[in-house]
């Protein structure tokens, strides 16, 4: 009986096991050796016997243990590729010391489709990228298990986070032995934070904790009405996280959220509570450098800017040590200490004051031994290392590093926004040695221009060519011809416009940056020709007599501009300019000085005297310019940060001044000559003062506000020999089809073109004094290589007076929109907007109200 017992439990002990590895079948119950004879695979038709045989880690010849461990491994690899859902292993024969194996798999079916109930077909194609669930997938329990919780995931992001999701799988009708996976979706109500209940707060108020908690913000108050109000468990807890940084910021080092829980209130809503602990406040009480010689305690102090008693702050000290540009570890790295690391250590905290000790290494400065650049498949590469900073044999600087990336990005040859993620700055600490890489990428920033406006007498087309890379010294060089010769970096451009015989324009420009090759003084050579063409008188009175709608037409539907071309009316200009630009080191670097002679010679015959107050005469404009200006812009596409300000004046010799007559005499001379007379030799001075600055508004900097104001003002030598030419035409986008000559036309949105220009009491445009105000928020739908577009809402105002005495800075004509840019390389910027005047203008009765505004290949 005893020895039948002992059996009858050794009978029960095996049959345990074997019901928890029911996929191994042992021939025998004492081990033994055996020489595996053959392998044979039943059941996984859809794979090459010889691919199972090697997932098996089995092979004919080994010898094996059964029972052992062989079979059991074997059995777990099979288990480990997730495509079977039964794993048998068994011996056929066993003859003498030779066994013969089947290794028996049952395949997981495959997905013969997949559907979808209860979501958007938005949602539906969203969620196919996201889940691995596909047609021609093996289905397994884990693969249902992370598509569960990827579209509860999807789901809660938008809100839904009370969503019921059911995966099952269906025998396909169609497709015998696969299986068609039906997702139903039961989305319920969003979810919506409805209160936030705050326990043990008192450094910070309710509406504090509202701003630091970004991203869970409760229906009530109403700062948050922009704001989601969803609740995402995700973002909860960044929330929470977001708080105790809040409460470190203010000097609570010890804060804790001790306690909080999420209350389902309703179907749509929920309530948060938090306990939260927030401690004692501490402050800074004594900082201590280590290891500083390089430079004294007393410099490093005033870089930090932290002061005994200031509240403990480990962010802030963070970005005072590390991240500011003039951050301490900046102060070392731009004076070649790349290998410098700093550690801030609380050595005593003594009641609520804290001691610190900078413990850092400084290390022996860095030298740049090697300055390699890829990816340049456009400029010769002495174009390009003649704008680097770091050079080969100097110390390195992080901030000449960064100012080099600056510089590359105002060439427009690379892409913009892969720059800064293309530096790879390899340290040889060993030797004091570091080699910088610049991978580029390159683009194309050659531009045509092809585009219509609407002038005066109809559809004006202009077509414009500018290459960016122009060798002027490749002409005779065949090899370096892509439509023209290439390499160099210099600027040509050729423009046309035309409506046929009406206007016609031509220009050409020529701009070599480096002048000589050695240093950054550019070279810039211009000429152009205009040709405008008036109507017939007996068109004017016909159209005077409302005959003619605004487009030329009669009542009839006739177009009479074939007709009305009067060839003894036009204003021809002509105009050439050379400029010499320099870069200037003081008052720093970003400044640089532009000086440029040009001449104009306006031709005028029965030309509409409410342009310059007379019809006919030749005028001649020799003017010198001279522009200062500072450029600190990151990125001249989508600009993020920095600023540009910009001086100019534009003078002409004083003519009047000239003059061997004196005083009320001359004044007499020139007060009786007429109009045409005074301007054969025009002479002014116009001063013009603009800037303009970047702020990122977000930390990922692309939220960004662009702050601009400008101001001009057209002066005269003597006021009875005033200039009508240069005047200043506000209102409008800034361009049109085309702009009269000897004018300079400044948009303003949401009014119509030139609309808030006064006039003489003749009747011509009388516009000596302007200024412009503009906040636009700007923010990018799509940044890369081939195409930059954002979006942006803009607040502005300005207006435009006749002289200084009737000047009033407070009298400003308000406007505000919204609009779109697109940048793409070969076309430059293009733009709409709409924007809504505020104001009447100049003593109409009605407001602006809407207006369209368009940008072609200029920034408004």
């Amino acid at each position: 009986m005893r020895l039948r017992f002992v059996f009858l439990f050794l009978f029960f002990c095996v049959a345990l096991v074997a019901q928890e590895n029911p996929d191994i079948a042992y021939t025998s119950s004492a081990a033994k050796e055996y020489e595996i004879a053959a392998i044979e695979i039943r059941g996984a038709d859809s794979y090459e016997d010889y691919v199972l045989v090697g997932f098996s880690g089995l092979k004919v010849g080994q010898k094996i243990k059964v029972p052992g461990t062989e079979i059991t491994n074997s059995v777990k690899r099979f288990w480990k590729q997730s495509l079977f859902s039964s794993v048998k292993i068994f011996a056929d024969k066993i003859e003498g010391d030779k066994i013969w194996l089947t290794i028996e798999l049952k395949q997981n079916p495959r997905v013969a489709g997949v559907n979808f109930t209860g979501l958007k077909k938005s949602e539906v194609e969203d969620l196919e990228s996201k889940i691995a669930i596909s047609k021609g997938t093996q289905i397994t329990k884990d693969l249902i298990d992370r598509s569960e919780q990827t579209i509860k995931k999807y789901l809660d992001e938008k809100g839904y986070s009370n969503a019921f999701i059911r995966i099952r799988q269906l025998e396909s009708e169609e497709q015998k032995g696969n299986v068609v996976v039906d997702i139903y979706v039961d989305k319920k109500n969003k979810v919506r934070v409805n209160e936030i209940y705050v326990i043990g707060n008192e450094a910070l108020s309710l509406k504090q904790i509202d701003k630091a908690m970004k991203k869970t913000n409760r229906r009530k108050n109403i700062l948050n009405l922009f704001r989601s109000k969803k609740f995402i468990s995700e973002k909860y807890e960044e929330d929470k996280t977001a708080l105790i940084q809040k409460y470190n910021e203010i000097g609570y080092r010890d804060a804790v959220i001790v306690a909080d829980s999420v209350v389902q209130i309703n179907e749509k809503y929920k309530d948060v509570y938090l306990t939260v602990e927030e401690g004692r406040k501490y402050y800074f009480r004594n900082i201590k450098w280590i290891g500083n010689t390089q430079y004294p305690s007393e410099i490093l102090d005033r870089v930090l800017n932290i002061k005994k008693g200031s509240v403990y702050n480990q962010k802030q000290m963070n970005k005072r040590l590390v991240e500011d540009d003039d951050a301490v570890a900046n102060l070392y790295k731009n004076n070649g200490y790349l290998f410098f690391n700093i550690d801030p250590v609380e050595t005593n905290v003594d009641g609520d004051s804290i001691d610190i000790e900078m413990r850092m290494y400084e290390g022996k400065q860095a030298t740049i031994k090697n300055v390699i650049i890829n990816g340049n498949t456009r400029l010769y590469e002495h174009v390009i290392r003649r704008e680097l900073r770091t050079k080969p044999g100097q110390l390195y600087s992080q901030e000449d590093l960064i100012r080099t990336l600056r510089e590359l990005a105002q060439m427009k040859h690379f892409d913009e926004e892969k720059l800064y993620q293309g530096v790879d700055i390899q340290p040889d600490q060993e030797n004091g040695t570091v080699d910088i890489v610049y991978n580029l990428e390159t683009k194309s920033s050659d531009q045509i221009e092809l585009s219509a406006g609407w002038g005066a007498n109809g559809l004006v087309g202009s077509l414009g060519l500018k290459f960016t890379n122009f060798a002027i010294q490749n002409l005779f060089n065949k090899d370096s011809y892509r439509i023209v010769p290439q390499g160099e970096g210099q600027t040509l451009s050729i423009r046309a416009q035309t409506n046929g015989i009406y206007y016609q324009s031509y220009s050409i420009s020529f701009l070599e940056p480096w002048l000589g090759g050695k240093r950054p003084n550019s070279l810039s050579v211009s000429a152009y020709y205009s040709i405008q063409t008036g109507i017939s008188s007996s068109y004017s009175n016909y159209f005077n007599n409302m005959y003619y709608n605004y487009y030329g037409m009669d009542y009839t539907g006739n177009n009479y501009y074939s007709t009305d071309y009067d060839p003894t009316k036009y204003l021809h200009t002509l105009g050439v300019s050379v400029g010499f630009g320099k870069r200037l080191s003081w008052p720093d670097d970003y400044f640089t000085f532009y000086g440029e002679l040009s001449y104009q010679r306006y031709k005028l015959q029965n030309w509409y005297k409410y342009y310059f107050g007379f019809e006919n005469g030749i005028c001649n404009d020799l003017s010198l310019s001279l522009n200062f200006s500072r450029n600190s812009i990151s990125n001249p596409i989508y600009t993020r940060r920095g600023s540009a300000f910009t001086f100019s004046l534009q003078i002409t010799p004083p003519y009047s001044a000239f003059s061997k007559l004196k005083g009320e005499e001359r004044n007499n001379y020139y007060k009786s000559l007429p109009l045409e007379e005074k301007n054969k030799l025009i002479e002014y001075h116009k001063w013009k003062f603009s800037a303009k600055t970047f702020t990122p508004l977000t930390k990922d900097e692309k939220f960004v506000l662009m702050a601009r104001a400008e101001f001009g003002f057209l002066g005269y030598f003597n006021k009875y020999k005033q200039s009508p030419f240069g005047k200043f035409v506000v209102g409008g986008d800034g361009m049109s089809g085309y702009s009269s000559a000897g004018t300079e036309t400044i948009g303003l949105r949401g009014y119509e073109s030139g609309a808030l220009t006064p006039t003489s009491s003749d009747g011509w445009y009388n516009g000596n004094l302007y200024t412009r105000l503009t906040l636009e928020f700007r923010y990018p739908i799509l940044l890369n290589q081939t195409t930059n577009i954002w979006a942006l809402a803009f607040l502005e105002a300005g207006n435009c007076w006749s002289d200084f005495k009737k000047f009033n800075p407070f009298d400003l004509k308000r406007a505000a929109g919204v609009g779109i840019r697109l940048y793409l390389p070969m076309f430059g910027l293009l733009g709409i907007d709409w924007g809504y005047g505020f104001d009447k203008i100049n003593g109409s009765k009605e407001y602006s109200g809407s207006n369209w505004t368009f940008v072609l290949g200029q920034e408004f």
